[in-house]
């Protein structure tokens, strides 16, 4: 088991600051995943954990001690890169048992592991294979198990998945997440840029953006409680509506139609007067029949796609607000509509991007 802590890490190439102060713990036996739009510094932040690259300031420390000058053979960490990075002329067996080799592993010990991690990605029938033998997802199956046989204290996944068409994404996304319940004692951090294996496969989710750190939560809470417009807006797809509001007198958030809401947060007494954005996820909404309403436009573009409904609603704003419907809605182009959402579904964000905390009930007023 291995704990990880970073403290004001920093990473800089040049003049260019990459990793800009992160802090972070990270838990023996935890699932982290690193998302975050590209060039945000998540792959360098793995490089530097594994060793791949120089710390430039802070401290990096597993189980209490500093490993900032400690080289990658000697961190305990196993890495599994995008590319597979397999030997051609090498059989399954033979690729996953080098690493051991070269350790100088004793014979026995080699067979156990190798057949063991097999067994565990359902590679058993194909260790006499050569890769070209095999299809993307069971090369990559290769890959992971060939970190699983040095039986390291951390994993690190560098986008595995990316390289894979979509069945074999989910196929593959099941396995780790498999070997993951089957190695509880091992941590495992992985990177990626697809929210959905984030969702999926996270205990937490560090959400980096620009080399910092701007949450770290696990995903419902990512998902229900985003810290900032910039977490409301990656997490969830589609992404979250957000639209210009103000605060009123009496606190309630009022649109630029006139329609006012007290939403369910707490609203400070310095924002009374000031433009906020008011943001609502696009399941949260719904289709109204009448009274009150929160947006009121003309349907733009419907998307079926079999087991939920999207629509593009144009309200006069930037850009239409997008409502997720359950089932095949009846909701057709150019038709009038009018959405609303429960006041607890309701997102409040200050000038400065921060959210105002939800606690209090809300309803809406007209």
């Amino acid at each position: 088991m291995a704990d990880l802590k970073l403290t004001d890490v920093r990473k800089t190439f040049g003049a260019v600051d990459v990793i800009k102060g992160v802090d972070l713990d990270i838990r023996a036996g935890e699932f982290i995943v690193f998302v975050g739009p590209s060039g945000c510094g998540k792959s360098t932040l793995l490089r530097l954990i594994a060793g791949l690259e120089e710390i430039t300031g802070g401290t990096f420390t597993i189980d209490g001690q500093v490993v900032n000058g400690l080289p990658p053979a000697k961190r305990g960490i196993a890495m599994v890169f995008q590319s597979y990075a397999l030997y051609p002329h090498m059989t399954v067996y033979e690729n996953m048992a080098f690493g051991m080799k070269l350790a100088k592993a004793g014979k026995d010990d080699v067979d156990r592991r190798v057949r063991r991690a097999a067994e565990m990605l359902q590679l058993t029938q194909y260790l006499d294979r050569l890769p070209k033998q095999l299809s993307g997802g069971q090369r990559q199956r290769v890959a992971i198990g060939r970190a699983i046989t040095r039986d390291p204290k951390v994993f690190l996944f560098d986008e595995p998945l990316s390289n894979l068409d979509a069945a074999l994404r989910v196929a593959t996304r099941i396995e780790i997440a498999r070997l993951h319940e089957s190695m509880p004692t091992t941590t495992m951090i992985y990177v990626t840029h697809d929210q959905v294996e984030a969702m999926t496969l996270a205990d937490r989710i560090v959400v980096l953006n620009g080399g910092r750190v701007e949450q770290v939560g696990t995903p419902m809470e990512l998902y229900h409680h985003p810290d900032n417009l910039f977490v409301a807006g990656f997490i969830g797809s589609p992404a979250m509506n957000v639209v210009e509001a103000r605060v009123g007198d009496g606190g309630s958030i009022e649109l630029g139609g006139g329609a006012k809401v007290a939403a369910s947060v707490d609203v400070p007494a310095n924002a009374r007067g000031q433009g906020v954005k008011l943001g609502v996820r696009p399941e949260d909404l719904e289709i109204s029949s009448g009274g009150q309403a929160l947006f009121a436009g003309k349907v733009d573009l419907v998307e079926k796609l079999g087991e939920v409904t999207l629509i593009y609603v144009d309200i006069g704003a930037a850009e239409p607000i997008v409502a997720k419907l359950e089932g095949e809605s009846a909701v057709r182009r150019g038709e009038d509509v009018r959405l609303s959402a429960s006041p607890d579904a309701l997102h409040v964000f200050g000038a400065d991007g921060r959210a105002f905390r939800r606690s209090r009930a809300g309803a809406m007023v007209a």
